[in-house]
């Protein structure tokens, strides 16, 4: 009997063992250095069902917020310029119709694609691309974060393509995609150069974007703004590159890389003597602050996806969301 116990008991030292060197061998590099939480661990960012779980969650938030006009409902389910447009545009709501959106409409998301990209450290992030019931012919290009384990999932990027649009992803053999790091050589543009290329280019033009809605048909219409008739328009553009704003992409299957990045607008209309700013529509005003008398500047930002792709072509833009966030009147 004495014998029985102590062969249990060096089989369960042998054992213990055994589970302490794999625990070591797991928490240490070819390097020897410590991986703490996971950080130099390259794991999928999320699970497809972790990844299905965010987007219902996101989902049944917004319409919370949606129907009753309260960014407080939906607020730990966004982040970034998605966060910042749309708490302004709730506040609008809100001071509009106290009781809440007679005008509601569940959004539903369907037909979802999972995008997940296999990398180390944090963020951790995935693209999910949805046919959506509002917003007409096109699909919903959602983009979640998180900084932490245990963190929920926010939305950071939302953008708007038309179908067929989204490019395919290069993944390996178990269907993970790859992310590329914001300071990337090899594409048109460094990921984390886009967001100041494209407000410079939004100033001056050049040859770095395609044709298109939001680059070239975006100048004109802001110079044909700019001509009104007792009405001068300045723009200001400003890159955001840091924090929840930071650029996210994924390589494409030619070697280019979709790139989501965040920009910051001004627009200022000033009305010559004598004439006045015209008044602008109540979901405007209710952000405006002060007394619209001479000039309205009006604040917002945008969430862009551009194709960047392999050095030496022009970057399209193919979605872009563009919110206004607050005003000022004088």
């Amino acid at each position: 009997m004495t014998r029985e116990r102590s062969r249990r008991r060096l089989r369960r030292r042998d054992r213990n063992a055994l589970i302490a060197a794999s625990l070591t061998a797991m928490s240490v590099t070819a390097s020897g250095c410590v991986v703490v939480h996971g950080e130099r661990v390259v794991l999928p960012a999320a699970t497809r069902t972790e990844a299905a779980r965010a987007l219902t969650a996101f989902t049944d938030a917004y319409n919370k917020a949606d129907k009753a006009y309260d960014s407080s409902l939906d607020a730990p389910y966004v982040t970034g310029a998605v966060a910042d447009i749309d708490s302004a545009r709730l506040k609008a709501g809100h001071t509009n119709s106290p009781s809440g959106n007679a005008r509601h409409v569940p959004l539903a998301l369907t037909d979802v694609t999972y995008t997940i990209p296999k990398k180390a450290g944090w963020p951790r992030w995935f693209v999910a691309d949805a046919r959506s019931n509002k917003g007409g012919d096109v699909r919903w290009v959602l983009v979640f974060t998180r900084h932490g384990q245990g963190e929920r999932w926010q939305v950071a990027y939302l953008t708007l393509m038309a179908p067929g649009a989204v490019p395919e992803f290069r993944t390996d053999g178990d269907g993970w995609a790859e992310a590329v790091p914001a300071g990337s050589a090899g594409l048109a543009v460094r990921p984390d150069a886009l967001s100041a290329s494209y407000t410079s280019y939004l100033k001056s033009g050049g040859r770095t974007f395609a044709d298109g809605r939001d680059t070239s048909v975006l100048r004109a219409d802001r110079k044909k703004a700019a001509e009104k008739p007792g009405l001068v328009r300045q723009f200001i553009d400003e890159p955001l590159t840091r924090g929840d704003y930071a650029p996210l992409a994924l390589r494409t299957a030619d070697g280019g890389a979709l790139v989501f990045f965040t920009t910051h607008h001004f627009e200022k209309r000033t009305a010559y003597p004598g004439a006045t700013v015209p008044i602008p529509g109540k979901d405007v005003q209710a952000l405006v602050k002060g007394d619209v008398k001479q000039s309205l500047t009006l604040e917002s930002m945008a969430g862009e996806a551009a194709l960047d792709p392999p050095a030496g072509g022009p970057v399209r833009i193919l979605g872009r969301v563009q919110g206004l966030t607050a005003g000022q009147g004088s």
